[in-house]
């Protein structure tokens, strides 16, 4: 039993927690995940394990190896005989997803609203994913957080990828997390209301809550992305946990946009989807919040402004959320919650074209901000070229991006 007390109030009471995961084609990794449950320090938690697939794939040659290695995995866990493990066969002959309806997404949200049936209000709801190694204060963690900060909405936690070895795999997720972790510290540093990192193997919220947002929206990719946003927008997510996750480094083409597809094309030198964003980008974005107040009077043009006429076709922006808002108040909510994490990221995407300097060049004049201190940045090399950097001067400024993420976090705890 796990007992919490917050806010003058002393609440005994069983807390259950209810892992959600999506398996598709993990059969190699399933094993070791369960190792990481078994060595919780956290004694009550269930499993909700959705393996899926599409249900043509029976019939394609170059798919049915995934509905096998999909079949040894539910065999796996049936044989573990354990009570605290709920398979959902959506991969058996005639089981599996048909039509539109498939993907991650699907999986993801077929496993959290399985768990949401079963949980009391106040149980918590994990996202996680077969290829993430977990520590074994993972779900008391994440307990520990979410009941420090009883009105927050969720939580999302902190990841850091573990070399693997070989070095295109190791080059290519250094690459993908410093641009990652460009992106994060600046939201940080500007205490952005979306300054959060969106992990699927790392979301995590109460069951009360899971159902007062709706639940998951299925998208094929980026559902974690559009889950989080979804929490923020209903009220804060906790940003810093004393738990780290570690999610595996590995080429995978089976969602669209990801970790996985990043390093196939970042294989290939195709980089241009993921850019350092310059400071002065999000600087933008600052000032543009900053005058939400203001707005309520009256338009005027603002550092976003011609993204925001690209987004309205001209037309205001501001107009119509101040004729629906009835306080400046509701008006400075209604903007926040409409220039959301996805259009900051839209705009990072427009307005970088008018910043033609290189991605080393952006980084290391980040690098060398007021953010980081002499001390935090001895030793890193001055970057010119991403590829001339050994893996070990790249891994040292992942991990200099790093720290300074997780010093943020645990210092703003909530966003």
């Amino acid at each position: 039993m796990q007992t919490y007390t917050y806010k003058g109030i002393n609440k005994s009471k069983p807390v259950k927690v209810y892992a959600t995961l999506p398996v598709l084609n993990e059969s190699e990794n399933i094993a070791a995940l369960l190792l990481d449950l078994e060595a919780q320090d956290f004694a009550d938690w269930m499993l909700v394990v959705c393996v899926n697939q599409p249900d043509e794939w029976w019939h394609m040659p170059d798919k049915e190896h995934i509905c096998e290695d999909n079949a040894r995995t539910i065999s796996f866990l049936n044989n573990k005989n354990d009570s605290r493990i709920k398979v959902i066969d959506c991969s058996s002959i005639g089981l599996g997803w048909k039509g539109k309806h498939h993907g991650v997404g699907w999986a993801r949200k077929t496993a959290m609203d399985f768990a949401a049936g079963l949980a009391d209000a106040d149980d918590i709801i994990l996202s996680m994913d077969a290829d993430t190694r977990y520590p074994a204060n993972y779900f008391s963690a994440v307990s520990d957080q979410i009941y420090s900060f009883p009105d927050a909405m969720g939580l999302s936690v902190p990841y850091y990828h573990k070399l693997t070895g070989d070095e295109t795999a190791d080059r290519c997720i250094l690459r993908y997390e410093i641009y990652m972790r460009n992106y994060a510290l600046h939201m940080l540093q500007l205490r952005n209301p979306y300054c959060f990192s969106a992990i699927g193997s790392g979301m995590a919220c109460k069951s009360g809550v899971y159902k007062r947002v709706g639940g998951l929206t299925p998208k094929l990719s980026g559902e974690d992305f559009y889950f989080m946003q979804k929490l923020r927008k209903a009220g804060n997510l906790i940003i810093h946990s004393d738990a780290v996750i570690h999610p595996e480094a590995r080429f995978s083409d089976r969602v669209y946009f990801g970790t996985g597809p990043a390093m196939i094309r970042g294989r290939d030198g195709k980089w241009d989807s993921y850019p350092i964003y310059s400071s002065e980008s999000f600087l933008k974005v600052a000032d543009t919040f900053k005058v939400f107040t203001d707005l309520y009077t009256s338009d005027f043009e603002v550092p976003m402004q011609h993204f925001l006429d690209q987004m309205t076709d001209g037309n205001s922006f501001w107009g119509t959320l101040r004729n629906n808002a009835a306080s400046a108040e509701a008006f400075v909510k209604a903007c926040t919650q409409r220039l959301d994490g996805l259009r900051i990221l839209q705009f990072l995407k427009s307005d970088n074209e008018n910043y033609p300097q290189s991605d080393e060049e952006k980084l290391w004049q980040f690098l060398n901000s007021a953010l980081f201190s002499s001390e935090d940045i001895s030793g890193l090399p001055d970057v010119k070229d991403f590829s001339e950097c050994t893996v070990d001067e790249l891994n040292d400024i992942r991990n200099v991006m790093f720290q300074k993420e997780r010093s943020l976090q645990k210092e703003i705890q909530l966003a």
